[in-house]
Order: structure tokens, then sequence, then C-alpha cells
């Protein structure tokens, strides 16, 4: 069996499954969030009654992060929404955006979008938290209310995103019916190059299948290359799975994944027991694909699709407007790090955002420094707008007062994940996907660059 249909037989109390059944599994966690989490709330106690109790109040994981920082009553709404769940169902893990369990939220404007707004608790982009905060473990199920919660797959876990309907069944039940999935086989091999990031590796994958190859299928990243990759690279390219259409990713178990499960886990007291999987010898793929992390080089995903792939150095001539570094996908401290050494000594010339995924990011790019300079002053001085109010922000839109949004039909570079019509706000405006350093090269020339001419 592939890697997934380990865990999903394992989840099913099977000895074995084959693409294609359909098997009920148990769910180990469900991540909701400000968006869905009100209508996922709404389905369970429409279907199990008013009074009823989640199957599990440690397995239900609530984070508030999408549309958090806006004045729009309806958003901050949603989540008092969250927080009255949380309270009547006496869940183990909300991320609360303030700290009062009985107060409410509000956002406020004249304080501006850059200086900090939230409490202790809140933990950031969903994706990025759930490993922050050890609620990632090897060879479990975990359910989220977002196409990117197969992010979690780079933990070798079945993760993946499911709809309000699922995702209220399986809080009251903690279990749902499931396809089996074909597997698509990517084995990575060599090491990536100074100036190419995991960024370019997804692009270059989903470039090569298209932005529908990988439907309803797993995707599933070896070999030796893999060993090349921190859990921040992996994180990044389980993330975009969903770019191709797949119904998650999944990476090997490696001291890696151990080291990094296990700190987390001890570090925020959260369940420490998981039972990794392992490769079998006779596999059955759908699909196998050989990708050379030393070949690659820095990539671009066009308009208006994930699947629309060209060199960076390619599109020389593209002209921006705007350059955008956040979101789960290029907002974590490596995606900065690497903004940051593009950026070093140097100014932007047209306006470029940074929103850094989760608070404990903020915290470390404040926090390191470079000689005299903090990673944070390298980034503000070379022009960038740098929040520390770290959330999603403008890679879903979001209401017209999200930080970073496109309210205009303008160009935009993006560390971000997805560039279909509209997906960062104007309905007109085009969104290039990249790297973190590609987003920073460009962001200093004013039209797309290969990060490479700014690396000695």
């Amino acid at each position: 069996m592939t890697l997934t249909e380990k865990i999903m037989a394992r989840a099913a109390g099977k000895g074995r499954v084959e693409a294609g059944d359909n098997v009920w599994v148990k769910a180990d966690i469900l991540m909701t969030h400000d968006v869905c989490g009100p209508g996922t709330i709404g389905v369970f106690k429409r279907e199990f009654g008013a009074a009823a109790k989640v199957w599990d109040r440690k397995a239900v994981v609530i984070i508030p992060d999408h549309y958090i920082f806006t004045v729009d009553s309806k958003s901050n709404r949603n989540v008092d929404i969250l927080r009255d769940f949380a309270r009547e169902q006496e869940i183990a893990y909300f991320y609360d955006v303030i700290d009062s369990p009985a107060g409410t939220w509000k956002f406020d404007a004249a304080k501006g979008p850059l200086e900090r707004q939230y409490g202790s608790h809140y933990a950031g982009v969903c994706h990025t938290a759930l490993p922050q905060k050890g609620h990632t473990r090897p060879g479990e199920i975990l359910f989220g209310t977002d196409s990117h919660t197969c992010m979690a797959g780079a933990f070798n876990e079945f993760a993946t995103g499911i709809g309000n309907t699922d995702a209220g069944f399986v809080m009251g039940t903690g279990k749902l019916l499931l396809k089996v999935p074909e597997t698509m086989h990517f084995r990575l091999e060599g090491k990536l190059q100074p100036g190419v990031m995991a960024k370019d590796v997804i692009l270059h994958c989903i470039g090569e299948i298209g932005f529908d190859g990988a439907t309803y299928r797993a995707m599933q990243f070896d070999g030796e290359g893999v060993r090349n990759l921190t859990m921040d690279d992996r994180m990044t390219i389980a993330n975009m799975a969903i770019e191709a259409g797949g119904k998650n990713a999944i990476f090997e178990f490696d001291d890696q994944t151990r080291a990094a499960v296990d700190y987390r886990c001890k570090l925020n007291g959260t369940r420490a027991d998981y039972q990794p999987v392992e490769r079998d010898a006779a596999e059955k793929f759908v699909h196998e694909t050989v990708v050379n992390l030393s070949k690659l080089e820095p990539t671009v995903a066009c308009h208006p699709d994930p699947g629309q792939r060209k060199l960076a150095r390619e599109l020389v001539g593209m002209k921006l407007d705007r350059a955008y570094v956040g979101s789960c996908t290029g907002g974590k401290t490596s995606d900065f790090l690497e903004a940051a050494r593009v950026l070093r000594g140097r100014k932007v010339v047209i306006d470029t955002f940074g929103v850094p995924a989760t608070p404990e990011i903020v915290h470390d790019l404040q926090s390191a420094w470079w000689g005299d300079k903090s990673v944070w002053q390298i980034l503000v001085e070379a022009g960038v707008q740098m929040t520390e109010n770290a959330g999603c922000a403008a890679c879903l839109g979001g209401p017209v007062d999200t930080f970073g949004r496109m309210n205009a039909p303008l160009k935009c570079i993006s560390a971000t994940n997805r560039n279909f019509p509209g997906r960062m706000g104007h309905r007109e405006s085009q969104v290039f996907l990249a790297s973190p350093a590609t987003v920073a090269a460009s962001a200093l020339t004013g039209h797309i660059t290969d990060p490479r001419d700014y690396l000695s």
C-alpha cells in the first residue's frame, strides 16, 4: 500500500485498502476557522441537536485567522460565534484573538493595520499554527474546513480539506466516509540551488501535470531529495497539492519529521504518541515523476491559474504594481529570511506587503539579528510594509480594508498559493505566484525578476 492507503486502512480498522474503496475512517483532529466554523457549528447543531456535545473536545481545534483584522462587523461576529461555541463545548484548543473568554472582538482601525491587535492566545494562520501548536502527528487523520489543510501532509499524515456539512458530521461522530484516492508518485532527487526554493518545486510539479492533474488523488513525495528539504520546505510543497486538484499530499517520515513533531508536542503539551507509516516495496501508483531539485530554476505561475508555469527569467518584461510575501505557503520564518537576503541594503520600487503567518514568526523576525539590525528592520528599511497582525490577510481577498488587498485591477507577484481571478481582491487583478525570493527580487525592479541576479 502507499503511504495514504496505509493511514486510511489503519483509521478504518482494516488490514488493507485499495484506491477506489469507500471506507469509514476515524478522525484524529478536526480543524475549523472563522470563515467556515460558524457554518460547521450550524450544521452540527441542526443535525445533532442544540444541546449536543462534540465527539471529543480535545480533538476539535478552532483557529480564527482569515477575516480578522477588519472593521467588517460580520467578520468580527464570526469570531464571537466561535468563542461562544468553544466556551459552551469546553473546547480545549481554541486560539482566540482576544484573551477574555467573555469578551467580544473588534478591530481598531484607528491603530492602523501594522500594530499588533491580538491577545496572547492568538495563533495566526491555521495551517502554519497547527504544527506550531503540536496538532500535526504522523500516521493520523486530520480534517479541516479549508482546502489547504493538505499542508499537514508534510508531517506524514493524511490531511485534507472538507466542507461544512462533512465537518459538522465529523464534529458529532468523529468519523467520515471517504473514497481511497489513487496515488501519484513524485520522487525527488538532488538539492536545491541558491535562489531556488520549495515554492519552485511545487510550481514545477503543477506545471507538469496541470492545475487539475491530481484531481482526487494523493500526491506522494519521497526520495533522496526529500532529505535535503526542511520541514518548512515540505509544508510549502504539501500546501499546494490542492492547486493541482489533489485530495492530499504526503511525505515520507524521517528524523526531521520526528524531531519537529516531538519538539512541538512537548512544547505545547499536546498528545505525543503517534505511529508513522513507512513505504512498502510494492506500492501501486497511477503516475510517476522524477524531479531533480538540482536542475530547477526560479519559477512563476502566471494568471489565471497555478498551472501556467514559466521560468522567472522568461518573464522579465512583465511589469508589476505590487509584491506580497505572506500566507501559510509563503509567510513562514524561512520565507522571510530568504526575502530579506535579497532585499538587504536595497529598496523596493513597488508597493510591497509582508504578512507573517503566525505571531511566533513575528517574534522570530523581530528578535533575529543580522549584524546590528533585526530581520524585521532589514525588511522595513527596504520598504516592505510589515504588519504584526499575523493572519491570512489579502491571500483570500477579504473585506475591502484587508491589509494588502487589491481593490483595483493591479498586477501582483505573490508568495501565496492561489491565483484564480479575484483571489486577492479585484476580479480583474492578476496574481503571479512565486517564491519569496523571486517576489523580493521583483519588488526591487518592478518587473518579474530572477532572484539569482541579487544573490552572490
